[in-house]
């Protein structure tokens, strides 16, 4: 079983905390967000990478802020750990 890898977006911009995530998971080619990319539409790749794509993880649309999503995905992923 393959375990998704989510980076603590706690201290950091969304910038650095999506480069990670990009390192993460570089072969899959995730998008490495630019200043005209938010959080939103970046997240909807991410959410379509085969480890999260049927696991439930929140839908970014449904968040104002970057942060307050990316702590729900990171919940979303623990949890399953648990």
């Amino acid at each position: 079983m393959t375990i998704a890898l989510v980076y603590d977006p706690r201290y950091h911009t969304f910038d650095s905390w999506a480069a990670l995530m990009c390192e993460a998971y570089a072969g899959q080619q995730l998008q490495i967000p630019g200043p005209d990319v938010d959080f939103k539409s970046w997240g909807a790749g991410l959410k379509a990478i085969d480890i999260f794509a049927n696991e439930g993880i929140p839908e970014p649309y449904s968040f104002e802020n970057w942060e307050d999503w990316a702590a729900a995905l990171v919940n979303a992923v623990n949890r399953r750990v648990d």
